[in-house]
């Protein structure tokens, strides 16, 4: 019977109630905190182990395989999940209710802060936040680091990646598919050593063997045909690509709506390793060359994104939000960042259904390729190297109250020490031990910096 059901999963024939995932896509939607990891974690609680919808194996096929895929790996494994149990339309309501609540809540906040930023209340708490989010995004590092950097192979690549961005301002694109071609090309020469993105060993051993609604050996669709793949692209593409060409016709090919189309259009095709990875790339862009923010607040949106459910490439909408609302033509400057915000998170989230109803059967159908997973394993080891030239660009900007730019996109001058921002760092110490040494989380460590800024910016700082 289960193996009935599983071949017309995409078809709903399974047994699940759509009216029943709704509920569960709901949960995890409104569950979505702490970053990919802990979003990883609530899917892998309600799906795996309350639902049992998927076996473990099945679970960590699909996580794997949406880390391989540009884009949000959580955001897109709910698609992927949905799209199992019910098609294109349960992909589209698991994927879509993941983005629905950080969306709304990041438009609270960008609207907060570009109409009361100068406020003393509100300026506090971002810079109190600062601190805390360098702290976070070097705790990431270590997270990834541990998983990725297994052998001398692993950590050669890291560190290529680090010097190739640090030192001579390549872009993140090249290093992701140099990162890939050296993986692939390594599995094929030296075998195993290029296969550490094994994610999950300890949680499959941990797993209960209870039988699921997908087991092990079984798959979500029939074999992938081209016809189909190429139907569901061209679609696709067209709901991710007409609204941008239409407001070219409309506003012009200069408009930042356009602008901010086609940047983040190619933004998400790029976003390999996660946002914290992206990251390094859109500030160099949205601070150095479009001029839409300054260094310190690209911070406050990772704030936000922080504080907010939902995928934390959800940044992105901060930053058309701002990006817009600084440049709004003839538009009032708050509605030119509403729709700077709609245009960024269309462009962002469009191609992530693409890659899954387009990819899906054939990532199913792709199962225990080992090219794959080296491929994976290769580029989680570049991200690693990126992340560390992110940690140091926010560093400089949130730790020193002057910078000087001297060259290539991160090749900076330290600053002197007279620049230094004691408030920022003492903070900063802080927020390092609280989330290395006492492990309260991200939550803990973003509630103890913004009480801990509040009372600088207040009492010391005033």
């Amino acid at each position: 019977m289960n193996e009935d059901r599983s071949r017309n999963a995409g078809a709903g024939g399974h047994g699940v109630p759509f009216r029943e995932a709704l509920m569960v896509w709901i949960r995890v939607a409104a569950y979505s905190f702490g970053g990919p990891a802990g979003q990883i974690a609530v899917m892998q609680k309600i799906l795996v182990d309350e639902k049992r919808w998927f076996s473990q194996a099945r679970f960590l096929h699909a996580m794997n395989y949406t880390m391989l895929l540009p884009g949000p790996e959580a955001q897109q494994l709910a698609t992927y999940g949905g799209w199992m149990l019910h098609g294109w339309r349960g992909g589209l309501t698991a994927g879509g209710l993941f983005i629905l609540p950080g969306f709304v809540a990041v438009l609270a906040l960008s609207v907060l802060y570009a109409g009361f930023r100068d406020m003393a209340f509100v300026a506090a708490i971002f810079f109190g936040l600062k601190p805390a989010v360098l702290a976070i995004v070097l705790e990431a590092m270590v997270r990834i680091g541990r998983r990725a950097l297994r052998n001398r192979i692993m950590l050669t690549i890291a560190a290529l990646a680090f010097l190739a961005i640090f030192a001579f301002g390549v872009s993140f694109p090249i290093i992701i598919g140099a990162a890939a071609l050296t993986g692939y090309l390594g599995q094929r020469v030296w075998g195993d050593r290029f296969l550490a993105a094994r994610g999950g060993e300890d949680m499959a051993s941990r797993a209960p063997a209870a039988t699921s609604l997908f087991d092990d050996q079984q798959v979500a669709a029939s074999t992938p045909r081209i016809s189909t793949t190429l139907g569901t692209a061209l679609l696709w593409l067209g709901i991710w690509w007409v609204p941008i060409l239409l407001l070219a016709l409309l506003l012009g090919s200069d408009n930042i709506l356009v602008t901010e189309g086609l940047f983040f259009s190619k933004v998400a095709v790029v976003t390999f390793g996660g946002a914290y990875a992206v990251l390094a790339y859109i500030a160099q862009q949205a601070v150095e060359v479009y001029g839409w923010l300054a260094p310190g607040e690209m911070l406050d949106g990772l704030g936000m994104a922080e504080t907010t459910p939902g995928p934390l490439i959800q940044v992105v909408q901060f930053v058309g939000f701002m990006g817009a609302f600084r440049n709004p033509g003839s538009l009032d400057p708050m509605m030119a960042g509403l729709m700077g915000s709609i245009v960024t998170t269309w462009a962002t989230f469009a191609p992530c259904f693409l890659w899954i109803f387009a990819g899906a059967p054939w990532i199913e159908s792709l199962r225990g390729r080992k090219a794959l997973t080296a491929v994976l394993s290769a580029i989680t080891a570049a991200v690693v190297g990126v992340i560390l030239n992110l940690a140091l660009w926010f560093g400089i900007h949130t730790l020193f109250r002057d910078t000087r730019q001297v060259g290539g996109a991160f090749d900076m001058t330290l600053p002197v020490l007279r620049t230094a921002d004691f408030g920022a760092i003492g903070i900063g110490i802080v927020a390092f031990l609280v989330l290395f040494g006492l492990r309260w989380g991200i939550f803990g460590t973003l509630g103890v910096s913004v009480l801990l800024g509040l009372a600088w910016s207040f009492t010391l700082g005033g």
